[in-house]
C-alpha cells in the first residue's frame, strides 16, 4: 500500500493533506477536531503583531458563486486574520502540539513591514514548538490597504527582504504563501528563493467582487448597504492555481523549491493533479468549509488507491511527474491531428454539439432531418468544443488520425503536414533565426 507521509521542506506528517490558514484553523477547538478527522497538518490562521486589535465585520463575510444545481463553486471572503489576542492563539498553538507532535503544525504570520515587528514575534512563535511559519504574502483584502498582505507579494523586493529577515531570526522553515493577484508568478516566487525560503505556497485568494444584490444596488457579502472586494477560492480558482504551480516548478530558477499546492482543492483527484504538477503537498480550505473535516478520509483513500494503481509507493514518487509534458505553446507538435467522433448509441439527440458548432465554431457537424448528428472531417479543426458541451460523458470523443493519413481539411499527409518543420514560424528555432 503506498506510503502518504509527507516531508514538506522538512516538516513531517502522516499525509500531505492540510488545512490552509483560515476560519477553519482560528482556533484549538477546530484543529483538534481536524486532526481526529486524520488531517495531516493545519496552516494557523494568520496571526499579527501586538498592538491595535483586528476588529472583524459583524455581518456577513462571505459571498457565493453557485452552478445550476446550487453547488459551490466560489467562496468569496471579506474576513481579515484572526481579532483573538496574540497570546490566546500561541498558548493554544503549543497546547496542540503538544498533543499531536506527529502532525505538522505551521503558523501564518502577518505583520507590518518593518525589521523589528518580524524579530519581535517570530520568538513567541518559535516557543510554540510549531514547525515552521508561513508569511502571509497573500491576502488581497483589509490588510492589504494596511500595507501588508498582497501589498508585499506584489513587490519581489519587499518579499525578499522580509523572507531574509524571518531567516535571520528564526530556526523554523520559512514558507512564503504568494498572492495570484499579479502579472507573473514566477517574480515573487524568485524573490522568495533568494531570500532563502525554504518553500512557497501558492495560491492565495483572488481579488473579487462576486455578485451585486440589484434591489439595493450593494455588492455581497453587504454590510449596511455597502459591500468591498474580497479574497476568491473555492473550486472556480483550481485552473489559475495549476497553472501558477506548474510555472513555478518549471521555472529554472524556481524548480528546486517545495510547492504547498492551494487552491480549489475539493477531491482527490484535485490534489494528485497538483502534486504531479509539482506540488508536495496541499493546503484546502472551501472543501472543508462546505463539506465538513471528514472529506479528508475519500481524498486520503482516493489518494492511495490511485497510487497503488498507478506504482507510486509516496507523496516524493508522485511530486513533478507531470512537469516535464508542461510546455510552451511553439513546442506543441503541429503533426498530430484528431477527429471528433460522436457515438450514435449515447447520442441523445440534444443538439448542443451542432449549434455550438454551427453557430461559433466550424461548421463541421451536419444534422439530418432525423436528428442524428455526425461531424464533417473536412470542416473539423479538432477544437473540442463539441466535446465539452456535450452533456454525455464520452458521447463525443476525439480520435487519433494515423500517421500516413490524408487530413481531409488540408490534404496533407498527417505526418509530413509539417515536414518543413525547421522554417515553419511557430519553430522557436525559425523565429530566433528570424530575428
Amino acid at each position: 500500500m503506498a506510503d502518504l507521509t509527507s516531508d514538506f521542506a522538512g516538516i513531517k506528517s502522516p499525509n500531505p493533506f492540510w488545512l490552509a490558514s483560515a476560519p477553519p484553523t482560528d482556533k484549538e477547538y477546530n484543529v483538534r477536531r481536524a486532526f481526529e478527522a486524520g488531517w495531516g497538518g493545519v496552516v494557523w490562521k494568520t496571526l499579527g503583531s501586538e498592538g491595535p486589535p483586528v476588529v472583524n465585520v459583524n455581518g456577513p463575510r462571505y459571498g457565493a458563486v453557485y452552478g445550476a444545481d446550487r453547488r459551490l463553486l466560489g467562496l468569496n471572503n471579506i474576513e481579515l486574520i484572526t481579532d483573538r489576542p496574540l497570546e490566546v492563539n500561541l498558548r493554544e498553538i503549543k497546547a496542540v502540539k503538544r498533543d499531536y507532535p506527529d502532525r505538522a503544525m505551521v503558523v501564518s504570520i502577518m505583520v507590518p513591514c518593518e525589521e523589528e515587528a518580524w524579530r519581535a514575534i517570530l520568538p513567541m512563535v518559535e516557543e510554540t514548538g510549531a514547525d515552521g511559519i508561513e508569511l502571509n504574502f497573500g491576502c488581497p483584502h483589509g490588510m492589504s490597504e494596511r500595507g501588508m498582505g498582497s501589498a508585499v507579494g506584489q513587490v519581489p523586493e519587499y518579499i525578499e527582504m522580509v523572507t531574509r529577515w524571518c531567516k535571520q531570526f528564526t530556526r523554523m522553515p520559512v514558507i512564503v504563501k504568494l498572492t495570484p493577484n499579479i502579472t507573473d508568478i514566477r517574480k515573487p516566487a524568485e524573490a522568495a528563493a533568494k531570500g532563502g525560503a525554504d518553500a512557497v505556497s501558492l495560491i492565495n485568494t483572488i481579488n473579487s467582487i462576486t455578485s451585486v444584490d440589484l434591489d439595493t444596488l450593494s455588492p455581497e457579502p453587504s454590510i449596511d448597504g455597502k459591500g468591498s472586494h474580497g479574497g476568491y477560492c473555492g473550486p472556480a480558482v483550481k485552473p489559475i492555481a495549476l497553472s501558477m504551480v506548474s510555472e513555478i516548478a518549471r521555472a529554472p530558477e524556481t524548480a528546486h523549491m517545495p510547492i504547498s499546492g492551494i487552491g480549489g482543492i475539493t477531491t482527490w483527484r484535485d490534489a494528485a493533479e497538483f502534486l504531479v504538477l509539482g506540488a508536495g503537498n496541499v493546503q484546502i480550505c472551501t472543501a472543508a468549509m462546505t463539506y465538513g473535516f471528514r472529506i479528508v478520509e475519500e481524498m486520503k483513500a482516493g489518494l492511495r488507491s490511485w497510487m497503488d494503481e498507478k506504482g507510486y509507493d509516496s507523496v516524493a514518487a508522485v511530486s513533478g511527474r507531470a512537469v516535464p509534458n508542461v510546455t510552451d505553446w511553439q513546442y506543441l507538435n503541429l503533426n498530430y491531428v484528431t477527429k471528433a467522433r460522436i457515438s450514435q448509441a449515447d447520442c441523445i439527440q440534444c443538439g448542443r454539439c451542432y449549434a455550438a458548432c454551427e453557430d461559433t465554431s466550424h461548421q463541421a457537424i451536419a444534422m439530418s432531418p432525423d436528428r442524428v448528428f455526425t461531424v464533417i472531417d473536412e470542416e473539423c479543426v479538432a477544437c473540442n468544443l463539441c466535446v465539452n458541451v456535450c452533456p454525455v460523458e464520452n458521447c463525443i470523443t476525439m480520435e487519433e488520425m494515423p500517421v500516413g493519413a490524408i487530413d481531409p481539411r488540408s490534404g496533407d499527409r498527417v505526418d509530413d503536414a509539417y515536414a518543413n518543420w525547421t522554417t515553419h514560424p511557430n519553430n522557436p528555432a525559425a523565429l530566433k533565426a528570424a530575428e
